[in-house]
């Protein structure tokens, strides 16, 4: 493997989608909570798991949560610049979940990653197939992508993420040095963070998560200042007064989040969750290289990784049956969260 090759592999390494594992923990954080609330609270939770209907030509018919390993589509949208029409993924992370091993494994896609889009003749960006064609284009992009089939989906925009912040009253981080970030409205405005202990509210937070050009850690440190983000969000959650709150929760959720996950199919799925720890959360990577092509960038993946990966999926989704190499040596893709 080439010097370059290993800088590009050890640069991914650790670069994970921090929104699309907080929009499974809070998605999965309120709906368990339907068993303490009343009617209000189904109604309200209700309207985000009334979604757009998707649908995978890698199914032959329906599964069933709790019952059937199932995959999600994690998208953090991006529709600031355009008044929140159409927009474009900021974020995709693909989660598979086995109800009989209790076990998850997710990874980041790359929102730049060089990819093939169903009804276009040229490889562009993965990111693009949202604004192309929205949920449907960009489930069967995926799935064209990584041969692996896209049961349900969780969607949420930055203004979202913000709102759901606020909804908690803001959250408590120990920021590691001073910095600025730029915040994400139009015009830009320029946020200051000081070392020590700080209060963010949603736009804060929001601002101190994405921030890397001034991190000399740059991903590494980013990851960690998004660690710290969602530690703080769940613990708000997972307060004693979030039952007496959750009644505006749920409205927050259901104004910011959109999904075709029934509260049902939620349930069930939060009922695994306590049994449910480091050791059974594996994260894969998309392994490749960064490359200019016509003078656009690019992230583009090397084949023998895709195939891995995908293998690995179907596998942990019962459509394949393990082999020799994957059931052996899962350390040169992935990395367990306990590491």
């Amino acid at each position: 493997m080439n010097q370059s090759r290993k800088m590009t592999k050890k640069r991914r390494k650790r670069k994970k989608s921090f929104i699309g594992r907080l929009f499974l923990l809070i998605l999965i954080a309120a709906l368990a909570f339907i068993g303490y609330q009343g009617v209000k609270t189904y109604l309200e939770l209700n309207k985000a798991t009334n979604g757009e209907e998707i649908s995978s030509k890698l199914r032959d018919g329906e599964v069933k949560i709790s019952k059937d390993p199932i995959s999600i589509l994690f998208l953090g949208i991006e529709n600031y610049s355009t008044g929140g029409k159409g927009g474009r993924t900021d974020s995709m992370i693909l989660a598979t979940f086995n109800p009989k091993e209790e076990t998850i494994k997710t990874m980041s896609i790359p929102r730049d990653t060089y990819v093939s889009i169903p009804g276009y003749s040229e490889k562009t960006k993965i990111n693009h197939a949202y604004s192309y064609g929205g949920l449907q284009l960009t489930v069967e992009t995926v799935e064209d992508f990584l041969n692996v089939p896209i049961d349900y989906y969780v969607t949420v925009d930055f203004k979202g993420f913000k709102n759901i912040v606020d909804a908690v009253g803001g959250i408590d981080v120990e920021v590691p040095f001073d910095f600025w970030e730029y915040t994400d409205t139009n015009p830009r405005q320029k946020l200051y963070f000081e070392k020590g202990m700080m209060h963010l509210n949603g736009q804060e937070a929001l601002a101190y998560s994405r921030m890397r050009k001034r991190d000399p850690r740059g991903d590494f440190g980013r990851e960690e200042r998004q660690q710290q983000v969602i530690k703080s969000i769940l613990s708000e959650i997972k307060s004693p007064e979030t039952i007496v709150k959750m009644d505006d929760y749920a409205k927050v959720f259901s104004d910011n989040i959109s999904t075709n996950m029934k509260i049902s199919g939620g349930i069930s799925l939060a009922k695994h969750l306590p049994n449910i720890n480091d050791k059974d959360f594996e994260t894969l990577k998309i392994e490749g290289y960064d490359d200019t092509i016509n003078g656009i960038y690019y992230y583009v993946p090397y084949e023998d990784n895709i195939n891995e990966v995908s293998s690995k999926f179907r596998v942990h989704l019962d459509l394949d049956k393990p082999s020799p190499n994957n059931s052996v040596d899962d350390s040169s893709s992935s990395e367990n969260t306990n590491q």
